[in-house]
């Protein structure tokens, strides 16, 4: 029987705390948690502490020579990257060069330039490397399922993107620094999952958008409202509607086709969180479904199987999960890129950049 894989994690914000070391727990009968590294010794310990709850075994790193440790560890086989996003690609690519595979959290900054290096890498290096972008929402099981009743809607004739935030005082992410000083700021962070999810509904690129941008609470970082019009290589119209902070939250897709219209809206039934799909038939009648939330798991447990696999046909090519992949979260922010540009010239039409 194979030894499960040994991954180390790369952070000890919020996001780790209360996602991956809970989510990582959910499934830790499928790998072994190595080591967690974060850049001060203080986080770090944090960070451990909690995690050695489930993972008693759990090594502490901090620093510069933590992280050469991890790194010089041939034993650890995979990483997931959750620090900033001004960081993560140049710490993901010095990872992949090491020969680590790699899962980053969703933010992408210069990717033309990152996968230029990837691809070097890759030539470079026998059994290549994976590099995994942890855009989750391509894995809730409410989008899965959307993504299957699409066929039955007919041509499609129109789609709506709202996106209604909650980032306020109140928010555990709403003083997150780095978000505050990168480019896009929380309209970039929070709406490349949005975007994800409306790329993996209609099942086609976006060529271009144009869009009108606001500035209005200033307890925000500009911009914090968008309003786009988008257009679909299959010749579809769409709107993407986005404010980062609502008094009264609302997210939702929805697509109007020839033969009915499917609406995934965020809400929660019985305690559970997630996303209420409903599917409106030539009929006229309404089906609806919900889904509790399980993306991270669900993406957490397809990168271990990938890592798993590329250990065991070590030489030869193994396909990863094209739903991890970097480029397709490339095309994500490429999305909003052309709208953040596009508010910055007053609406101007603006081509989407193809990966």
């Amino acid at each position: 029987m194979e030894k499960p894989p040994q991954i180390a994690v790369l952070g000890g914000g919020i996001f780790v705390r209360t996602q991956y070391i809970p989510r990582l727990a959910e499934i830790s009968d499928l790998f072994v948690l190595k080591a967690i590294w974060s850049r001060s010794q203080e986080s770090a310990n944090s960070t451990v502490e909690l995690a050695r709850k489930v993972f008693p075994y759990v090594e502490c790193k901090w620093g510069e020579e933590g992280l050469e440790e991890i790194i010089n560890d041939s034993s650890i086989t995979g990483v997931a990257v959750v620090l900033a996003g001004q960081f993560q690609v140049e710490m993901s690519l010095r990872l992949l060069k090491a020969g680590k595979h790699v899962l980053q959290a969703s933010s992408i900054s210069e990717a033309e330039t990152a996968l230029s290096h990837y691809n070097s890498i890759c030539a470079s290096i026998p059994g290549q490397p994976i590099w995994a972008v942890a855009e989750n929402y391509r894995f809730e099981p409410s989008l899965v399922e959307c993504k299957k009743l699409m066929e039955e809607i007919g041509d499609m004739m129109s789609v709506q993107v709202i996106v209604e935030g909650s980032m306020n005082s109140s928010n555990p992410y709403f003083s997150s620094s780095w978000r505050r000083n990168f480019t896009g700021g929380f309209i970039l962070d929070m709406g490349v999952h949005f975007i994800a999810g409306l790329r993996m509904l209609v099942g086609c690129e976006i060529v271009s958008v144009s869009a009108i941008t606001s500035h209005v609470d200033t307890m925000l970082p500009p911009p914090d409202n968008i309003s786009s019009i988008f257009q679909l290589e299959n010749g579809c119209s769409g709107v993407f509607v986005m404010v980062v902070s609502a008094r009264a939250p609302k997210i939702l897709w929805r697509v109007v086709g020839l033969k009915g219209t499917l609406q995934l809206e965020r809400g929660n039934k019985d305690g559970s969180h997630g996303y209420l799909v409903s599917f409106y038939g030539a009929d006229g009648q309404c089906k609806t479904s919900f889904y509790p939330f399980s993306g991270v798991t669900e993406e957490l447990k397809a990168f271990i199987h990938d890592i798993s696999q590329a250990t065991l046909k070590k030489g030869s090519d193994h396909k990863a999960e094209t739903r991890l992949s970097f480029v397709e979260g490339a095309r994500d922010v490429a999305v909003l890129d052309a709208m953040l540009e596009s508010g910055m010239r007053q609406g101007a039409l603006v081509q989407v950049k193809k990966f």
